[in-house]
């Protein structure tokens, strides 16, 4: 029976510089490279017991890896602050001097005022949520950048009017414009980033902007839950990977991932023929 690799108490959940135990007698080479630890980036490692989300590598890249001077940042910072972004993505630092590169991180380099600095309870130095929206619009797309202030949005880190006031304090700074663009934009009833990011494509293709998460009640029926929807119309688009059957008087257009990804244009076509007024017969 194999003998199970050594596991200090002092390390137990614990995230880790590879330096620090092997120099103080912790751990030996051979014991740290045992399937006890998980590298999570160039010489830090974590327990094999933790669950490993972006936090976490967040708070390793905070604490073993950046400069002093750097700081949490773009979608990472979003993800602190609500966003959903996967675990294993890279860590997004911003830094005003030289600093990787580093495989799992994804360095920009540029100024970082203090006042545009968070440190977090656990310690993590992070961009504040302004701060933050203005780098989502000036690294991202507008649609990749809307579907994460989305949710910082309804999460309640930062709301529509402070981000404004960010971008019109920095007219004429490189970004500015871009984040009022993506402000304008979002919509924190947004449910999740494919929602978001399939009612950010529609407006930009020319759709009215629809009424997100609309209540459909009617007497003695369940009520229902409609992602965008454009009442006076009786259209709604579901963006749900296997929608429910449409509501009786409504046209339903469905959008889920499969049907985005072949085809948005035809869906366009589609939802603007419905929306079309109806000619009168006379």
């Amino acid at each position: 029976m194999p003998k199970p690799p050594h596991r200090p108490d002092a390390l137990a959940r614990r995230i880790f510089r590879g330096a620090d135990v092997l120099e103080s007698g912790l751990l030996t080479r051979a014991q740290l490279r045992s399937s006890a630890w998980r590298p999570l980036f160039r010489g830090v490692y974590a327990d094999r017991d933790l669950t490993i989300t972006h936090r976490l590598r967040c708070l390793a890249v905070s604490d073993f890896l950046l400069p002093e001077d750097g700081v949490i940042a773009g979608r990472s910072a979003a993800c602190l602050y609500g966003a959903p972004y996967g675990a294993d993505e890279p860590v997004e630092v911003l830094t005003p001097g030289r600093f990787g590169p580093m495989s799992g991180v994804l360095v920009h380099r540029g100024p970082v005022p203090e006042k545009d600095v968070n440190r977090r309870v656990d310690g993590i130095r992070v961009t504040t949520p302004q701060r933050t929206g203005w780098d989502l619009a000036r690294w991202l797309d507008v649609v990749e950048a809307v579907a994460l202030l989305d949710a910082m949005v309804a999460r309640g880190a930062v709301s529509v009017g402070a981000l404004t006031e960010y971008a019109q304090a920095r007219i004429g700074q490189p970004g500015w414009a871009r984040l009022l663009k993506a402000v304008k934009l979002v919509d924190p009833a947004t449910r999740t980033p494919h929602e978001s990011r399939v009612r950010v494509r529609l407006t930009l293709a020319g759709v009215p902007a629809p009424v997100v998460k609309y209540v459909l009640a009617r007497d003695g029926e369940p009520a229902t839950r409609l992602d965008l929807a454009w009442p006076d119309r009786c259209v709604a688009v579901s963006c749900a990977a296997e929608p429910g059957p449409a509501p009786e008087g409504w046209r339903m257009l469905h959008a889920g991932p499969d049907q985005v990804a072949a085809g948005f244009d035809l869906l366009v076509r589609d939802l603007k023929a419905a929306l079309r007024p109806r000619r009168s017969r006379g």
